[in-house]
């Protein structure tokens, strides 16, 4: 179906392996993402502050630092990097390092948003719950979560397409090896370099822009629905 759209076989390729690493990177952060947000929005804790720009580095930092910093603490000889080589995982050069890449990029708008979905929910029913005896996970989990659910799911999705466009940070620490971690914004770059590529890198990007449009619909879609479920119940 997509060799009928004019796409070649290397462009496919870096189509499905963008939808690849976007997805990992994305339902990897989740859990951390989650975790992160619940801490700046309910909790108030020496180094807050500190936290909190930490999470936010990324999006004022050059993409290329990043990639540089990834690459110096996950590379083969980075610090963590070489201790996680030891037990045969590796990052650099690989699609779970674009993954990574991906995953930092990605990770400020989505704790942004699921840190204002969470600040949104009213504290007083938080605090019912924890009269009536539950703990503060099952307060989290059954009162917090499913209030908030909506601007969690536009958290993720943000974090999708911000994956789906990432560039910098992971040419600089994964390089652009076709097949491997070449993904779309990659292989664009490739094809405008190359003469009468033009064309080639037009149509890789209509196709992001399709896949990040139906992301965000899809987002929208299923956040007003679950809008309207919690409003009824």
């Amino acid at each position: 179906m997509l060799s009928g759209l004019g796409l070649t076989p290397d462009e496919v390729t870096a189509l499905f392996l963008s939808l690849k690493v976007a997805s990992v990177a994305t339902l990897c952060s989740l859990p951390l993402g989650l975790l992160v947000a619940w801490l700046l929005a309910r909790r108030r804790f020496p180094g807050h502050a500190l936290l909190d720009g930490l999470v936010h580095l990324p999006l004022i930092l050059p993409p290329v630092v990043t990639g540089y910093l990834l690459l110096l603490g996950f590379g083969r000889r980075g610090v963590f990097g070489a201790w996680l080589a030891e037990i045969g995982i590796v990052f650099s050069f690989r699609w779970t390092g674009a993954a990574l890449a991906c995953a930092v990029m990605g990770f400020p708008l989505m704790v942004r948003a699921m840190r204002l979905s969470i600040e949104a929910v009213d504290g007083k029913l938080e605090q019912a719950a924890g009269t009536l005896g539950a703990s503060p996970s099952l307060v989290f989990l059954l009162v917090t979560l499913p209030l908030s659910l909506p601007g969690c799911l536009a958290g993720a999705v943000l974090a999708f397409a911000k994956a789906m466009g990432e560039f910098g940070a992971t040419i600089t620490f994964v390089s652009n090896i076709p097949g491997e971690t070449q993904t779309l914004p990659s292989a664009i770059y490739t094809l405008t370099q190359v003469p009468g590529g033009e064309g080639a890198a037009l149509r890789l990007i209509l196709v992001s822009v399709a896949v990040s449009m139906l992301a965000l619909v899809a987002s929208e879609w299923l956040a007003r629905r679950m809008s309207r479920r919690l409003g009824a119940g």
